[in-house]
């Protein structure tokens, strides 16, 4: 399934890498007939070289990790003093020691 953000399928972007690698075309001649960036169609004949046509295939987007996540302790110290004591994210920032706009989201 392509994502909405998808400038090509799997179709299309097997086709933009076919002419890269195998019938010698310019990235940037590709790019611009696929109407993709150059640094895109550049990534779609990488993935074609190393995997072949099943390096075409859809990915998921999501991230792998979130590094900067917050803690679920004080994840869970948010949601009481937001439940329990009514406090807004300023209050619960000062409480909890992290920035308003972290309990915000």
């Amino acid at each position: 399934m392509v994502h909405r953000n998808a400038p090509l399928t799997e179709t299309g972007r097997l086709r933009l890498a076919r002419c890269i690698v195998e019938d010698g075309w310019p990235v940037a001649r590709a790019a611009e007939r696929f109407q993709v960036s150059r640094p895109t169609a550049t990534r779609w004949a990488d993935r074609y070289r190393e995997h072949g046509s099943a390096g075409m295939a859809d990915r998921s987007s999501r991230p792998r990790r979130s590094p900067r996540r917050t803690p679920a302790p004080v994840v869970r110290r948010i949601v009481h003093l937001r439940w329990k004591q009514r406090l807004g994210p300023v209050g619960i920032a000062g409480r909890v020691g992290c920035a308003a706009s972290t309990v915000h989201r």
